[in-house]
């Protein structure tokens, strides 16, 4: 016999709500979230239910791509915010570890000095990368590009792009920090007398 657990999450499975209910609670959440900070329609204070009804109404239509294209969502966020989970413990177990190394404010050692100039980018963009790479191996690349383009890709295909990139990217680091520091600034006119 199964747990409560497998069986509670059996009839939500049943019922749809991994296929509609949560992805939709979870779009119509995020929109409102951006729309609240963005403040595209004013306050957010004064227009609660205008960013409401423009949140709900963009997740119904989002709700709406998985019926119409045929790609199930069920099966593709789970992977998503797990393996999303597992990138984000491991970046926890590294700052526990460089915490029994550094000074007790490791929030503000950091700002000061890993997240400077050229290395604040190189992080965002080593976050993007694992962002992707977790989009693609959960199966959300289908939605993103489309079922039929993840199609005719074959795995050798998105092997060699992988690595493509992973030579590429390090070399135009090198290159955008080596212009940067190489380029001497101007120095002011002096007054002919």
């Amino acid at each position: 016999m199964a747990d409560l657990f497998t069986s509670v999450i059996e009839k939500l499975q049943e019922l749809g709500a991994f296929k509609f209910l949560f992805p939709y609670i979870l779009t119509s959440a995020i929109f409102y979230g951006l729309l609240r900070k963005s403040q595209i329609f004013g306050k957010p204070d004064e227009n609660v239910a205008v960013n409401a009804i423009v949140s709900i109404v963009a997740a119904l239509m989002v709700l709406a791509y998985p019926i119409l294209s045929g790609v199930s969502m069920e099966g593709l966020l789970a992977p998503f915010f797990t393996q999303g989970l597992v990138v984000t413990l491991v970046f926890m177990v590294a700052l526990m570890i460089m915490g029994m190394f550094l000074p007790p404010d490791l929030p503000t050692v950091l700002a000061n000095n890993l997240l400077k100039g050229n290395k604040m980018g190189a992080m965002l963009i080593v976050g993007i990368f694992f962002g992707f790479l977790i989009l693609f191996l959960s199966g959300l690349g289908n939605v993103l590009l489309g079922p039929n383009v993840i199609s005719i890709m074959s795995s050798d295909v998105v092997t060699l792009i992988a690595i493509v990139l992973l030579i590429i990217v390090p070399i135009l680091f090198i290159v955008w920090g080596g212009n940067a520091k190489s380029t001497p600034s101007p120095e002011p006119l002096k007054k002919s007398e």
